[in-house]
């Protein structure tokens, strides 16, 4: 592949030199380093990306502006190049056997870090499908605006991309027409998943979570109560997120609109906190919409309750999340009951716990009297109903929780009591952020693939192998792989984790991929003969509807939205309409 070109040594000897821009004691000594087993794991492979320059979990891994800007190649692409390097040495004793032929449906983390990982350890040609015209999934449109450094993953995705082995196919979704011609894409083509498995030995489906999870209690859909996957999506730019964007445009600045409540205490609740909090000339300099930076603007709220069901001790939110709102300019930390909820002595805890706790015990910067915005940690807090301010009404008044109590305030694992005492809070805006949910593509009862809707999970075996039933000589039932379906990310999972949990995750699936394709395991069609892929689909598919957008389509895109942000101050101006991504291309 292309970035290991120029990290590639003495390949007889398998000694790599680093490329000339590096440090001056690595330009002058060759750095040889043993290649990884054939069958190496991600924590096998740790050792050789330390001695690279990080290890596997390091954000220099996964992308750090700071190590791309010191080194012309950083920690994982050479990392990348020494597999790859041992690939081609392999590919030479197994040159009877084709390059693997597989499809990846969905272009964000899980997607890419599959496709890099199999690509590294075998021959292999990869296509991806991506619904809409952009890819990166939830790096684009998930991780908030004001945290650039955790995006530069793209970088790395970049690399796997200009492989002649790749293929991106954007604005072409994998299922029934009626799935891509929804809010998202109404410009977009599809494919049937049949298709897909005729021309490929192998399909990867990493499509993430689609759909929030709903609280289930009355008033839930009244107006000005919305999901917060909806509001990440809208903020983020996320074409068509949230259906009627304007509605949320219209809440925030009503006049009346000055409390919201944020249910759920994981990360992305403190996101949508902190979105509301922030001043928005912060907001501008990041790569949030237009349209969200003008309405938040204009909006007039100034209180924001983050609530859980569960005490400071089992919250699902992370330091640095909480840590960023205790910073905020202008805003104050109500307080809560931290002689019921915490322990006496926070030093006995462990240490990662310990220094959480001690910046919710801290708390925010500015005092509250001298706030101009204010935000709580409402914990053990259970929603029960929302209510309009009269029976007539369709908007939001009224938050209803039950007071909950721990089974043990100071175990994590601790469960929830109800005590049935009830709690009114004025809220005009209400976030529900408890979770993400992956949906079945419409041809999975077609081609027999299970789909547990419940916990929103493909049935698969934890490597990343889909699992199916299947009836024995005996007639008994048994569960078996299913040869050639794989699944990755949140849809193998659920949707928990962070970017470097994902790329573990997405090691794993590729790892079994890679072990079944050379152990001579069955895939799809079950047949040595070529696979045709990408070529193979559009010639039985008809695709003349719709624009198929490649990876140099996406750069020309790519390049006009920096070009726009660059006049506006900022990395970049998304385009929020497929159509208007689409009119970049002609």
């Amino acid at each position: 592949m292309a970035i290991a070109a120029d990290l590639l040594g003495d390949s007889e000897s398998g000694a790599l030199t680093k490329p000339a821009g590096t440090s001056s004691a690595n330009r002058k000594n060759k750095i040889s380093l043993a290649c990884p087993p054939r069958n190496a794991t991600a924590a096998a492979m740790q050792p050789l990306i330390a001695t690279c320059g990080a290890r596997l979990r390091s954000p220099r891994l996964l992308g750090s502006a700071t190590a791309a800007r010191r080194s012309n190649a950083s920690a994982f692409a050479f990392a990348y190049a020494l597999t790859h390097h041992k690939t081609q040495r392999r590919c030479a004793s197994d040159a009877s056997r084709r390059p693997l032929r597989m499809a990846v449906i969905g272009s964000g983390p899980a997607g890419f870090y599959t496709a890099y990982r199999v690509m590294a350890k075998t021959a292999a040609r990869v296509d991806m499908y991506e619904a809409l015209p952009v890819p990166f999934g939830l790096v684009r449109f998930g991780v908030a605006p004001d945290h650039p450094e955790v995006k530069n993953c793209q970088e790395k995705f970049e690399e796997v991309a200009q492989s002649p082995d790749f293929c991106f196919v954007g604005n072409m979704a994998v299922g029934d027409a009626s799935s891509n011609r929804a809010a998202h894409n109404p410009h977009g083509g599809h494919v049937p998943l049949a298709a897909l498995a005729r021309h490929y030995d192998a399909v990867v489906f990493a499509y993430g979570a689609s759909r929030d999870r709903k609280l289930g209690v009355p008033g839930e859909d009244l107006g000005g109560v919305y999901a917060a996957r909806d509001f990440v999506g809208w903020y983020n730019g996320l074409p068509g997120s949230g259906g009627d964007s304007s509605r949320i445009v219209a809440d925030l600045a009503r006049a009346d609109s000055d409390t919201a409540v944020v249910i759920g205490q994981g990360n992305v609740a403190l996101d949508v906190a902190r979105m509301l909090l922030e001043h928005v000339d912060v907001l501008r300099k990041t790569d949030m919409s237009e349209e969200a930076l003008e309405a938040l603007s204009r909006s007039h709220v100034t209180r924001v309750h983050v609530v859980g069901r569960r005490g400071p001790m089992q919250a699902a939110f992370t330091i640095k999340e909480v840590r960023e709102l205790m910073k905020l300019p202008g805003v104050g930390l109500h307080g809560f009951d931290q002689a019921t909820l915490l322990p006496p002595k926070l030093k006995d805890l462990p240490r990662a716990q310990r220094r959480l706790m001690e910046v919710v015990v801290k708390g925010s910067m500015t005092p509250l009297k001298e706030a101009r915005k204010s935000w709580s940690l409402d914990f053990c807090l259970a929603p029960k109903q929302f209510s309009a301010s009269d029976a007539a009404g369709d908007r939001v008044a009224t938050a209803t929780f039950e007071k909950t109590r721990l089974t043990d305030p100071f175990d994590s694992n601790a469960q929830v009591e109800h005590t049935g005492e009830l709690v009114d809070v004025p809220a005009q805006l209400v976030f529900r952020s408890i979770g993400y949910r992956s949906k079945a593509l419409a041809d999975f009862d077609d081609l027999g693939i299970p789909f547990d809707d419940r916990r929103g999970l493909i049935l698969n075996d934890g490597l990343g192998r889909v699992l199916r039933d299947v009836r024995s000589p005996d007639a008994s039932m048994t569960t078996q792989p299913y040869p050639g379906f794989y699944c990755a990310g949140w849809v193998k999972r659920g949707p928990t984790g962070v970017i470097a949990s994902t790329m573990e995750d997405a090691f794993t699936t590729a790892d079994a991929i890679v072990g079944d394709w050379q152990s001579q395991a069955h895939f799809l069609a079950g047949s040595e003969e070529a696979r045709a892929g990408w070529d193979g689909v559009r010639a039985e598919v008809d695709t003349a509807g719709a624009k198929v957008v490649s990876w140099a389509d996406w750069q020309k895109i790519d390049r006009v939205e920096m070009d726009r942000g660059q006049q506006l101050g900022k990395p970049r101006s998304k385009f929020t309409r497929t159509e208007d991504m689409l009119a970049v291309l002609g």
